[in-house]
């Protein structure tokens, strides 16, 4: 009767080992834990992405990427009269900090929207400038800044309409 339990556990083993390949073939990933004298297996499932591969990123996500970064629509538009330090710009932007103002001026030249120029005098000050590509964006900014401006009046319109008299049998 031992013989045929032990018969029967290598029965059961092969078995297992028949499924578990034929689990791994179409797509099933094993997953072994130790455990003591016994192994513990686990099955999954993983998907393989079926879908084509993301596009390439369209005109409007790669100008967004630019401008979407904190305080970079700000730097972008006080450079656009010209080049300006870095103490400028602080001024300009009162409520940025010089750290945050600082890594955008490096994300914004890694990107090619402005440039930096190291003036030799002393001692040596640092100028940054809008490049071809950053006065590109200066348009869509100022389209922007339009629309801000009209939504500024329509969210002020409510408000002004409360406080003003209203006439006898008007609605």
């Amino acid at each position: 009767m031992h013989g045929d339990v032990s018969s029967l556990s290598a029965a059961a083993h092969l078995w297992a080992q028949v499924t578990i390949a034929n689990l791994v073939s179409s797509g099933y990933q094993l997953l072994a834990f130790p455990g003591g004298n016994r192994a513990l297996a686990m099955v999954l499932k993983v998907r393989k992405n079926r879908s084509a591969p993301p596009p390439e990123p369209c005109a409007l996500t790669e100008c967004m990427a630019v401008i979407a970064g904190a305080w970079a629509p700000n730097v972008i538009w006080h450079l656009r009269a010209g080049p300006r330090r870095f103490s400028e710009l602080r001024t300009d932007i009162p409520p940025v900090s010089a750290k945050v103002l600082s890594q955008r001026l490096k994300e914004l030249e890694a990107k090619g929207v402005l440039s930096r120029t190291i003036q030799p005098t002393s001692p040596p000050s640092v100028e940054y400038a809008l490049t071809p590509l950053g006065q590109g964006l200066v348009p869509a900014l100022e389209a922007i800044v339009t629309v801000g401006h009209q939504l500024k009046a329509a969210r002020m319109a409510p408000a002004r309409d409360q406080s003003l008299p209203r006439l006898a049998g008007s609605v």
